[in-house]
């Protein structure tokens, strides 16, 4: 495809920046809307940025693919509640509102573990979020399952999470021992993986960590 179209929510976060990068370095991609609920800080001559809330989506622009990198945690949103806004009820909005944009790919950063019937709260907000989108009628659906994300989380605002350079280092000390789908990864190589996937997808695929790192 050339002169593609894409709308990209969550771009300030750690993999949805690497996306956002990828799409303004790709030649076959004429026009980004990146939707947030704060400016962006970069301009780019194939970016428009849109602070929108959530809550009350505006009717998106016409577009071919969609990437979901929305998400928080529940510490930094004060609460089940908040969380669930967030990385439920936001994400869903803004597939909804694509759908009838016309957009026909979409791209999903979700996490390893997702599963709607788990007992933990957050794996499953992750998995009742892929079933609802499951269910929408996407020509293309890509769903991406990393573990634990490394990645430069300062220059995208956020603190360092200390649990995840202890993770990253112990994975590089005895990597051999962890099984693919459990070692720590590259937000950058989850950002290259769905700009790879998602442009080609038709019918549903996920993409498990080991899965991801065989595309590099």
């Amino acid at each position: 495809m050339v002169n593609r179209t894409v709308i990209i929510a969550g771009a300030t976060g750690l993999v949805g920046r690497e996306i956002l990068n990828g799409l303004l370095a790709d030649e076959t991609v004429a026009k980004v809307h990146s939707l947030g609920r704060r400016t962006l800080g970069i301009q780019h001559p194939k970016l428009t940025a849109h602070v929108v809330d959530f809550a009350a989506l505006p009717s998106l622009p016409a577009a071919d693919e969609l990437y979901l990198a929305l998400g928080t945690t529940i510490k930094v949103a004060g609460s089940q509640a908040a969380f669930l806004a967030i990385d439920y009820d936001a994400n869903l909005a803004v597939a909804k509102a694509a759908l009838i944009a016309g957009v026909k790919k979409l791209g999903l950063v979700s996490a390893m573990g997702a599963d709607s019937d788990s007992k933990v709260f957050y794996s499953r907000v992750k998995g009742s979020l892929e079933n609802a989108l499951t269910l929408m009628p996407f020509e293309g659906l890509v769903i991406s399952r990393p573990s634990l994300l490394v990645g430069n989380r300062e220059a995208v605002g956020q603190s360092k999470r200390w649990g995840e350079q202890l993770g990253f280092a112990f994975s590089k000390a005895v990597g051999f021992l962890i099984p693919s789908n459990y070692k720590p990864i590259e937000a950058a190589d989850v950002a290259k993986a769905l700009l790879i996937e998602v442009p080609r997808a038709t019918g549903k695929t996920v993409m498990l960590s080991g899965s991801i790192c065989s595309t590099k």
